[in-house]
């Protein structure tokens, strides 16, 4: 349980968790400082620091530079401002506090912190779950109208220490979510989209260290809850101090105008103190997602069946029967129809917008698939990219002006698709008549959310503010996928982007699991999912096993074993072509199958321990749940002879005696595989799966 305490002179506010503590002060001059982000204090610890004096001012520096909690642009600051905001008259915020108040609902206690400038009132928003603090700002007009600039979520401010180290998660698309990490020097870091989107390119998280490894050492982490256009700056201030600072829209050029009567919301920046290192990080955040974020996240997913990579655009209802026929006989639990069943859709050239299933593929529409999918034991589900368009469709040439566009230019097309502009009411309205006509029309249980390019011409003619689309592009979307929910509450959602081009806390709290990635190597995909783990759980993460060589990518031939065992680390999926498997591999990956259902509680609901990284030889995680754990190891390559190495298990009672289900070795204390992995590992490119039980 979280609570907060409150000093008695109402000026300083104690946040704390069950191993960390969150202290900020307001001053009698109404500065509001950051005092505390770590280990556990009490409230006469805060107290003490709130009492220590600031620095004096002088003309090159300013005393509150790295010490206020929300620096804002005006007065004595250099530091990069979390908002900043323009009227007719001028430029900047001279705020003054008014009040704060203690909300919340179930056990879940809220700080509110409010703020005002003239008409504008801000309050900053503090509340603490698990260890997590999330963080978040409502800007309230009631005076003339106020431009958004910039208006950050949050400033975080570390604690004073020697060398820190900076780890992120960069790729691009087919090699997403890739762990890196190099010393934070003076100056600023900054990472981000300004591509509409998530993006492939950066995951909004970052985490600073001076010296943890796995599972030793105190991580700052933090992670943005926005699926459009962001930004996160980090900061090593002249003396020393560092600040991370982050929220929607990537430029200053402004986010939105209020006039008298409007508000705005910031998505959540969420941060996180750890002294368990980067796996401690890990499994907070994961529990934190399982038990605040991610919808029914207590429901574990089903394995699935998506067509794209055995059919591509040359679909038919026969071909997806007997697709769904092997893939029933392999214990499939959910069947996708990828893209290509609807409109003119022979192709990346046509038919997107157009949202009724194709008559010559489907002649009386997806019901009698989706009957036969039910009848066969699995769930039916169909993939959609709702917010793209193409040239060549009814929608577009319907409205043609429903598309983001810059007037008197080019509009520019990737994957032969344009961007509708979700800003526009009609639009919104347009997409939710198709959608739920077509959830309503077909028992559909399961909806694949696509979006396959960036924003590049975000232009909305005759709008007075057209800039407010990348916002509003966003809000819409939550909105939709919200109201289709609520409409349609046995339908589960899973984003994607090209792969993971659209995976933040913002996108999952309202679906269901991600695609990780296009990638569906099974050797690239250990990278990527080892660099997704350090924020998301497994169980969001999808991954398939699909043909070999691996014809999509880069030609690699791997065993079904690797592959299997690969995809098992998150969210199991299949997404070969099915009616070219041999007996052979179809009964293996039947056996790979009923395994898998019998680990998935603990993959997708247990805690994760990275127990060797993906570095070439022999790399392992291991999963725990209650009295049982179970281990995916795989082996790159083994060289001159050398034995595969030991791996010692972690986050279970070393007091205790577990037997090995593969070998029938009893482990008594800390248990460390050895002879397992001798046995189950030989030669490269191999996997072996060790399961262990408390007895």
């Amino acid at each position: 349980m979280t609570h907060i305490d409150i000093a008695d002179d109402g000026r300083t506010w104690l946040l704390s968790g069950p191993a960390s503590s969150y202290a900020l002060h307001l001053t009698d001059a109404g500065e509001l400082l950051h005092l505390h982000w770590g280990p556990t204090i009490a409230l006469a610890d805060a107290e003490a620091l709130a009492a220590r004096p600031l620095p004096d001012d002088w003309p090159f520096e300013s005393r509150l530079d790295g010490r206020e909690e929300y620096p804002v642009e005006g007065g004595a600051r250099f530091v990069r401002p979390a908002l900043s905001v323009r009227t007719d008259e001028r430029r900047g915020t001279e705020w003054s506090f008014e009040a704060y108040e203690i909300g919340g609902a179930g056990g879940e206690e809220e700080l509110r912190l409010r703020f005002r400038d003239g008409g504008l009132a801000v309050t900053l928003h503090h509340r603490m779950r698990g260890d997590v603090v999330e963080r978040w700002v409502t800007l309230d007009n009631d005076g003339p109208a106020v431009e958004l600039l910039r208006a950050d979520s949050a400033t975080w401010t570390l604690p004073e220490r020697g060398a820190w180290r900076l780890s992120q998660l960069h790729g691009r698309w087919a090699a997403e979510s890739r762990l890196t990490s190099a010393p934070l020097t003076y100056g600023e870091k900054v990472i981000g989209s300004r591509r509409g989107h998530t993006g492939h390119q950066h995951l909004p998280w970052v985490a600073l260290d001076t010296d943890a490894t796995e599972e030793r050492g105190e991580v700052y982490a933090c992670a943005l809850g926005w699926s459009g256009s962001w930004r996160i700056a980090v900061a090593q201030l002249p003396d020393g101090r560092v600040q991370i600072t982050g929220g929607a829209g990537y430029d200053d050029s402004g986010l939105l105008r209020l006039a008298a009567g409007e508000s705005f919301t910031t998505p959540v920046f969420a941060g996180l103190w750890s002294d368990g290192g980067f796996g401690g990080a890990s499994r907070a955040w994961h529990a934190y997602q399982r038990a605040h974020v991610v919808p029914d996240a207590g429901r574990d997913r089903p394995v699935l069946f998506n067509s794209w990579e055995a059919t591509g655009f040359d679909i038919s209802e026969e071909q997806q029967r007997a697709l769904a026929r092997r893939a029933a006989g392999i214990g499939v639990e959910l069947f996708v129809v990828d893209d290509g069943w609807f409109g003119a859709r022979t192709g990346d050239h046509a038919g997107l917008g157009d949202w009724t299933p194709n008559r010559d593929r489907f002649p009386a529409g997806l019901k009698p698939l989706a009957d036969e999918v039910h009848a066969l034991g699995m769930q039916f589900g169909i993939w959609v990219e709702p917010e793209m368009v193409n040239p060549d469709s009814e929608l577009y040439r319907a409205h043609p002006d429903w598309v983001q566009f810059q007037p008197g230019r080019n509009r520019t097309e990737f994957r032969n698709q344009l961007v509708l502009n979700l800003a526009r009411e009609d639009v919104r309205e347009y997409l939710w008549e198709q959608l739920d006509a077509l959830l309503s029309g077909a028992p559909v249980d399961y909806v694949k959310w696509d979006f396959n390019r960036c924003f590049t011409d975000a232009g909305w003619p005759g709008d007075p503010y057209p800039q407010r689309l990348w916002v509003d592009h966003v809000r819409a979307l939550y909105a939709l996928v919200d109201r289709l929910r609520a409409a349609h509450p046995g339908v589960a959602f899973e984003s994607c982007s090209g792969g993971g081009g659209r995976i933040d806390l913002g996108i999952l709290a309202r679906t269901d699991q991600v695609w990780t990635s296009d990638n569906t190597d099974p050797l690239d995909r250990l990278a990527i999912q080892h660099g997704f783990s350090q924020l998301h759980p497994a169980r969001v993460m999808a991954a398939w096993v699909t043909d070999s060589p691996n014809a999509m990518l880069n030609g690699r031939v791997s065993s079904l074993r690797f592959r299997f065992v690969s995809a098992m680390a998150g969210v199991l999926g299949v997404g070969g072509d099915l009616t070219c498997w041999s007996e052979e591999e179809l009964s293996e990956a039947r056996e790979w199958v009923a395994l898998y259902k019998e680990i998935r509680p603990l993959v997708q609901r247990g805690d994760l321990y990275r127990l060797r990284p993906p570095d070439g030889g022999l790399s392992a995680v291991q999963y725990v749940l209650g009295d049982e754990t179970v281990v995916l190891a795989w082996l790159q390559a083994q060289r001159f002879g050398e034995p595969v190495p030991a791996l010692r298990l972690r986050g279970l009672d070393p007091t205790a005696s577990y037997e090995c289900r593969e070998t029938g070795e009893i482990h008594r204390g800390a248990v460390l595989l050895h002879h397992g992995m001798q046995s189950g590992l030989r030669g490269d490119f191999d996997a072996a799966v060790l399961r262990l039980r408390r007895i």
